[in-house]
């Protein structure tokens, strides 16, 4: 391969790279108003769905949001039925927040579409470059997660 050919590939896989990630930007924000919810409000759940329980404060450090906005978010998806709120057995005075039992169908049904042609797609690779395929998204998730340490360390200062 001529070193031409390997620079337009290096700039055609950053390309599909930050085009992948304004297009998943653009579809958690459309299916979160189709939901009826906002963007904060969809974080909070993915990371929910993700953990499966968290603290207020977790929350709030993870979508950024003040204590009390933090609050209203947690009020609004409790109203929704897509959360619960727990009392928590290492700290009488707080609470866990959790996925509402229903919550997790509710939002599969939400991405059913989605994740039903993210199957096709990746089943139409062969097992090696699954695996290429993998490496190369968790290693661009830790250089993510290292950005952003960085620029909350910074923001600190």
């Amino acid at each position: 391969m001529t070193n031409s050919t390997t620079t337009e590939l290096k700039k055609r896989a950053l390309m599909a790279v930050r085009d992948y990630g304004i297009h998943l930007t653009r579809l958690q924000h459309a299916m979160g108003e189709w939901a009826g919810l906002n963007a904060t409000d969809m974080e909070c759940l993915r990371l929910l769905f993700a953990r499966g329980i968290a603290t207020p404060s977790e929350l709030a450090r993870h979508t950024g949001l003040t204590s009390g906005a933090t609050t209203a978010m947690l009020d609004r998806l409790e109203k929704a039925g897509l959360i619960e709120r727990r009392p928590n057995p290492d700290d009488r005075r707080g609470t866990l927040i959790a996925p509402a039992k229903s919550a997790t169908e509710k939002a599969a049904s939400w991405f059913e579409s989605a994740r039903k042609a993210q199957d096709e797609l990746i089943s139409s690779y062969p097992e090696n470059e699954l695996e290429i395929i993998s490496d190369v998204f968790e290693r661009f998730t830790k250089i993510w997660e290292e950005e952003r340490k960085k620029l909350e360390k910074n923001k600190q200062r």
